[in-house]
């Protein structure tokens, strides 16, 4: 790793802190084969952008960046399956539309998909979807309102369920963190899991979005079942039988084939 211009260096010394904080300035140094007051530098460029705080002998990332990496690698997983159930979803959205979207990564792919829409509104919770799309000529954003979660950019809460209360929409489009042996639907947040039940009942239509890893598992919360749901869209790596069970509830399954 010799001769990398600072800004290389530094990214790759801040992905290093994202799996191994406690790794010290003389370790840093050996590995991209410069001094120590160099990687000294570095550290205080990177403090200044307030990516880590140096302790004695090394740094650690702020919790900012912390999230920022933890959100990164939920995204990248199975990101190929989420980009084809993504594409999927796409083919349901009408020029006119009014879009619930939620705060679930395979949902985020598919707001990147929307950037060329015609006439929609988007109304969403989620601060990634909202940064996604605030510059599509064609795409009215809403951002609801609520408490920022700590592991995640997007709101929940009291506040969110209110501001939900305003719209009725077209379509919402939900992921999951858990789809149950029965079909039930799980998230990892109470609060998720309320916003994601009022969505659907302020939607004509409902939209499940979720990659086969989820399914067979459960979460913290319940927040319904695919019998409440319209479409489920997945991958070709779910289990047949599972999609079977499923299909007896009453929900149109859709699988697709990841793309590579």
């Amino acid at each position: 790793m010799k001769n990398l211009p600072s800004a290389a260096r530094q990214a790759q010394i801040r992905a290093r802190f994202a799996v191994q904080p406690g790794i010290s300035i003389s370790e840093l140094a050996q590995t991209f084969d410069v001094s120590e007051m160099t990687i000294r530098r570095d550290l205080a460029a990177l403090e200044e952008k307030s990516h880590i705080q140096r302790t004695h002998g090394g740094a650690m990332l702020t919790e900012r960046m912390m999230l920022e990496f933890d959100y990164r690698d939920r995204r990248a997983h199975n990101r190929a399956a989420k980009r084809a159930i993504a594409a999927e979803a796409r083919k349901l959205v009408r020029p006119g539309q009014r879009l619930l979207l939620d705060t679930g990564t395979t949902t985020l792919e598919l707001a990147t998909l929307l950037k060329d829409g015609e006439d929609l509104t988007v109304i969403t919770p989620s601060l990634a979807v909202a940064s996604e799309l605030q510059h599509s000529p064609g795409v009215s954003v809403i951002l609801l309102g609520g408490i920022i979660r700590r592991s995640s950019p997007d709101l929940t809460g009291p506040v969110t369920e209110h501001s939900l209360e305003l719209f009725a929409a077209d379509i919402a489009f939900q992921g999951a963190d858990a789809i149950g042996p029965d079909g039930s639907i799980y998230n990892s947040d109470v609060r998720l899991a309320k916003v994601d039940r009022l969505m659907r009942r302020l939607a004509d239509r409902s939209c499940l979005l979720s990659d086969h890893s989820k399914i067979g598992s459960t979460a913290l919360a319940r927040n319904g079942s695919l019998a409440d749901v319209d479409i489920f869209i997945t991958d070709t790596g779910a289990p047949a039988p599972a999609l079977k069970r499923f299909s007896s509830l009453g929900v149109k399954i859709v699988t697709v084939s990841p793309v590579r």
